[in-house]
């Protein structure tokens, strides 16, 4: 049987229901200055499959909501839940957390709707075997964990500690980690992630069913110079290398040219320079949305080194620009399938 995500509000019939999650796809669609053709791109869905889910007349499956989930970067419970009126304090009574089930893993917000989204605690009860899967997960800020019940086996970088009842751990989250219940009894934990990235949703990668990945259809291109190698300089290469994934694995290959600092001519090499603030203006940002026209089908960016102007201007694109100290592309590649693929921010300039 598939999972069900359960809303936090009443009992609603299926109707209603479907209205609710059409109603909510148009509206981050649009925030996102998406048209329903950019969005199929994005998520590998059918556009009349997304107007009909928009349209309400069609009850999409938890396995399209996740694919529509990582398209818009969201957290799949987003779909569910009422427009938010964010709060400087949140109470939530025992009897009224708002709770989302993915599999045989139940997931209490503790902090909804709270203002800024510093501070995200769950709780989050697992069955034995139950975890975050077999991808590793990496995101910025700090991850604190307090087992309550039962046990938890927590994978930090390349070491291993199992929690028991009082047990704590507190770790800088850019160390890639994983989780799991290794028991045979139910676990019962308490989770608190604190991006320090405000636009980050870290929580999603905690909370998705282990074959998210494997079951989307998306792309992604990597900067590179001869089509085999990832490019250390985002404004100077001459190609994308677009990469179809289907099911966790390449099926296509295509090698698109990229507007560079030649065609640029005369103008600022924004990227390039180490000044403070440069390539942040408007200017700039206008260079790279023109660089990105060839990839705006893609949901990331791949490439050995840029600029920060650059690197933000992707994200305003909703490209996921990603900086890796990789050189192949295959291998590059199969580390973002596999969820280990590290951001190096310390090498943009």
């Amino acid at each position: 049987m598939e999972e069900q995500l359960i809303g936090t509000g009443g009992a609603q019939g299926p109707a209603s229901a479907e209205a609710r999650v059409g109603r909510k796809l148009r509206k981050l669609r649009i925030q996102r200055g998406l048209s329903l053709r950019a969005l199929a791109d994005r998520s590998g869905l059918n556009v009349n499959t997304l107007s009909l889910i928009e349209n309400g007349k069609s009850s999409p499956s938890v396995s399209t909501l996740q694919q529509l989930a990582l398209a818009l970067e969201v957290p799949i419970a987003s779909f569910f839940e009422s427009e938010p009126v964010e709060k400087m304090i949140v109470f939530t009574p025992a009897t009224a957390r708002p709770q989302a089930t993915v599999g045989s893993t139940q997931l209490y917000n503790l902090g909804k709707d709270l203002a800024g989204h510093v501070v995200q605690p769950f709780e989050v009860i697992l069955e034995p075997g139950m975890g975050s899967g077999d991808h590793v997960i990496v995101h910025t800020g700090h991850e604190f964990v307090y087992c309550l019940d039962g046990s938890i086996l927590y994978r930090v970088d390349a070491d291993e500690y199992v929690l028991s009842p009082g047990d704590s751990l507190v770790f800088e989250a850019h160390l890639p980690h994983c989780w799991e219940n290794p028991g045979e009894t139910t676990a019962r934990i308490l989770l608190v992630l604190c991006p320090a990235d405000r636009r980050e949703e870290p929580g999603g990668r905690h909370f998705s069913p282990e074959l998210m990945k494997k079951e989307l259809t998306m792309k992604i291109a990597v900067i590179t110079d001869d089509g085999k190698t990832i490019s250390r300089h985002f404004g100077r290469a001459p190609y994308y290398q677009v990469l179809t994934i289907e099911e966790g694995k390449v099926v296509q290959r295509e090698l698109r040219d990229k507007l560079g600092h030649n065609q640029f001519g005369a103008e600022d090499h924004g990227e390039e320079h180490h000044t403070a603030g440069h390539g942040m203006d408007a200017g700039s940002h206008s260079k790279h949305t023109r660089m990105a026209e060839a990839i705006a089908d893609c949901k990331a960016v791949i490439c050995g080194g840029m600029g920060m102007g650059a690197y933000e201007s992707m994200r305003r694109l909703n490209i996921q620009p990603v900086v890796t100290d990789l050189s192949d592309i295959d291998a590059a590649a199969q580390a973002f399938i596999d969820g280990k693929l590290i951001d190096h921010t310390e090498l943009l300039h």
